[in-house]
């Protein structure tokens, strides 16, 4: 109750509720081989409704993404307040089906057969629709990033309820690490779960083509993959990558470590002269500021959060590097290790002062101002 009031400037009179839950089997997205937005979305209401059934709150506060419970949690009398990590549907999703792009989303046989893509792109836009009904039920709508922001006033149409408030970044542990790093080894580092979408292969390629290209005489870098795995096709996805590190002929060059420590992870930030991400439309990018809180210069992926919130110019200095392909994330790697130490500190200073407008401080601040005026019974009126 205490850091309730702390944190989020909210006195609680009762000690939190918490209600035990027995559906969650329907939100699982294993329960669903095929159509699984639809399947997952509408059970989450079934979830829902064991949930209000047991226990009605005043404010119903969704942070996973359940934007289908929102009329239901209307219909028991709550104001709807969502934190949204990123749009269940976008229009960059839509448009890749079309366009027969072959991603994580989309796999090789209906981006094969056009008659498979456009039944897919019908599906997908009923399905925009009924995700932009339900989510125009909330009251307060609550985005982690502007790239977020974008797709969700495109789809919710509520954008006078819809705050951007960036998520909470750890980054004093990191701000404390010096900037100086050892340069008889550098290191770059790669923090992501080993799924589909963090595109690990890229990165390896993109490391190894750097390597091809670098000064003889200059220090031989390596590469450190640091995730966990969720299941059995995550750890296949690992091994996956150690194989190709063998077969690019770069074995000795790079590093796996899985399921590490916190402290472990931090000493590991400590030494890396850079930190590479390369997920296509990352909805905001924490390791990226992660990266740059730590002193690593940034190399991410030139979309959504990175490019348009993260690795941005501060007082009129760049902060970082931003790739498409696996040329531009050598061409980047290389301008890393070619900097001399002056350069590479007065990057790493910039890019650690920007981290610090993502700091959990700055969400607590935010987060507050945004549920004022609902807390207050100030909410626009629908």
């Amino acid at each position: 109750m205490a850091r309730a009031l702390d944190r989020f400037g909210v006195h609680l009179p009762y000690p939190p509720q918490v209600v035990g839950l027995y559906k969650r089997k329907w939100v699982e997205e294993g329960t669903y081989p095929h159509f699984t937005m639809v399947g997952q979305s509408f059970g989450s209401v079934y979830l829902s409704w064991e949930a209000l059934c047991k226990f009605t709150p005043l404010f119903y506060f969704d942070s996973s993404g359940y934007a289908f419970t929102y009329p239901l949690a209307r219909i028991f009398g709550c104001k709807v307040i969502c934190y949204t990590h990123y749009p269940t549907i976008s229009s960059d999703m839509v448009s890749r089906v079309s366009q027969r792009s072959l991603m994580y989303n989309n796999d090789p046989l209906i981006a094969g057969s056009m008659w498979l893509s456009q039944c897919k792109v019908i599906y997908y836009m009923f399905f925009s629709w009924m995700y932009g009904l339900v989510g125009s039920y909330a009251h307060l709508a609550m985005v982690n990033s502007s790239w977020t922001r974008s797709h969700i006033e495109k789809l919710w149409k509520i954008p006078e309820r819809t705050e951007r408030v960036y998520p909470p970044c750890n980054t004093s542990d990191l701000q404390v690490l010096p900037l100086e790093r050892p340069i008889k080894i550098p290191a770059i580092i790669s923090i992501a779960q080993f799924r589909p979408e963090k595109a690990h292969t890229l990165q390896l390629e993109a490391f190894s083509l750097a390597v091809q290209r670098l000064d003889p005489d200059s220090p031989r870098p390596k590469l450190q993959f640091v995730g966990s795995c969720r299941n059995k096709e995550d750890q296949d996805r690992l091994q996956n990558l150690k194989d190709k590190s063998i077969e690019l002929n770069m074995a000795k060059d790079v590093e796996f470590y899985k399921d590490l420590m916190y402290r472990d992870l931090v000493q590991l930030l400590g030494g890396a002269v850079a930190g590479i991400h390369s997920m296509i439309d990352e909805h905001f990018g924490i390791s990226v500021v992660e990266y740059m809180a730590a002193g690593a210069i940034p190399i991410a992926h030139n979309s959504a959060g990175p490019r348009m919130d993260i690795v941005l110019e501060e007082d009129g200095q760049r902060t970082g590097f931003l790739a498409n392909n696996t040329e531009e994330y050598a061409d980047a790697i290389l301008k890393v290790l070619s900097m001399s130490e002056a350069e590479r500190l007065k990057m790493a200073s910039v890019a650690r002062k920007r981290a610090a407008r993502f700091s959990e401080q700055r969400f607590y601040e935010d987060f507050k101002a945004a549920i004022h005026p609902i807390m207050s019974n100030t909410c626009p009126s629908m």
